[in-house]
């Protein structure tokens, strides 16, 4: 048994084990052969790590859940509302039918005309789930992603899911030229 020398604490057998270095009786493994066991500190943190990364993925954007409540159209820009493609013609009065309308989805406009001689614009991106509209039919602008329709003189809602009508985008009508503002 090994004895301590004053004012250190006494090893008992276990001291004595470590002090014979070089020893027969010493383990024979490296530590290096030992497989990483993680510490309760390293758990609390990647476990906190993961809960504030969920966190902060929940506040972010709903990815287009249509509940937005920004004001400015799709392709407008926030400062001067225009699109950079002012003055863009977009059909002649005669490719608009009467009771119905035209989908530029390059501009993303649809073009209607209610009654003869009087011309809508509305954006073709639909409120609900921000799907491009796909044709314009029996008074009413159809969505084809979740059968939402809107009305062509007003762009209101007239069957859900949508709940928001259409925003009206800019247009006008120079002789035969009907043209983006």
């Amino acid at each position: 048994m090994i004895h301590s020398a004053p004012g250190c604490f006494f090893f008992g057998a276990f001291g004595a084990k470590m002090l014979l270095l070089g020893s027969e009786r010493l383990p024979h493994f490296r530590s290096d052969d030992m497989t990483y066991r993680p510490t309760r500190r390293t758990i609390l943190i990647a476990t906190g790590a993961t809960g504030a990364t969920a966190l902060v993925a929940s506040c972010g954007d709903s990815g287009g859940d249509g509940d937005s409540t920004s004001t400015t159209a799709p392709g407008q820009d926030d400062q001067d509302g225009q699109t950079g493609q002012e003055g863009k013609e977009l059909a002649t009065t005669s490719e608009i039918p009467v009771g119905g309308g035209k989908i530029f989805a390059d501009d993303k406009v649809v073009v209607t005309q209610p009654e003869t001689g009087q011309f809508k614009g509305f954006t073709a991106i639909c409120t609900h789930q921000q799907c491009t509209v796909a044709t314009v039919a029996d008074g009413t602008i159809n969505c084809p992603c979740h059968g939402s329709k809107f009305n062509i003189t007003d762009g209101s809602v007239a069957h859900p899911p949508a709940t928001r009508p259409l925003p009206e985008k800019k247009i006008t009508v120079d002789g035969n030229s009907i043209r983006l503002v």
